[in-house]
């Protein structure tokens, strides 16, 4: 799962990239290192991104829901992957359910420590670090309907544009809410 172009792995500023950071200088200004879920969430961006998926992290698919990661895969299925760094994220996580109707497939992402046993096995697994992650077991497909596919890739789109343009200019974004969704 290492990425032989990062430094050795290890908690340290030059590892633990933030939003809009540089790969190769570390953090940007004003960033926090990566929390354990997000070091999982760019292992896993990096790992779809490897299958030619376009990633998008901490997306919002409807009131009341963020999934850790959403994926467009290149037929256009949308995957959900949900990080969990341990056992107590994983029982606190009472929302994960509501994700199923906003996906094709549903994945966990989880470190190599994380005890298997818990996850529901009708799901996918993926074994994740923050350099890279492995797909161990694909999830059960369950077919969008047409609208609804119709109306999240709209949204991912949108959502990633906002992105996109925050991070070349900032102060110029007013028409587009949802930058940071």
């Amino acid at each position: 799962m290492s990425d032989p172009a990062d430094p050795a792995p290890g908690p340290s500023p030059a590892t633990d990239l933030g939003p809009a950071a540089d790969p190769v200088a570390g953090p940007a200004a004003g960033t926090s290192p990566l929390l354990a879920g997000q070091r999982l969430a760019r292992g896993v961006a990096r790992m779809l991104a490897g299958l030619g998926h376009a990633a998008l992290p901490e997306f919002v698919p409807a009131g009341g829901l963020r999934v850790d990661v959403v994926s467009v895969t290149p037929q256009g299925e949308i995957w959900v992957v949900e990080c969990k760094s341990c056992r107590a994220d994983f029982v606190s996580d009472r929302k994960w359910q509501g994700y199923l109707e906003f996906c094709d497939r549903f994945f966990w992402a989880v470190d190599l420590d994380f005890p298997d046993e818990l996850l529901p096995p009708d799901s996918g697994l993926i074994r994740a670090d923050a350099w890279g992650a492995e797909l161990v077991r694909m999830a059960p497909q369950t077919r969008l309907a047409g609208a609804r596919r119709a109306r999240l890739l709209r949204e991912i789109a949108r959502v990633s544009t906002a992105r996109l343009m925050a991070l070349t200019d900032p102060m110029g974004i007013g028409g587009l809410s949802g930058a940071a969704s």
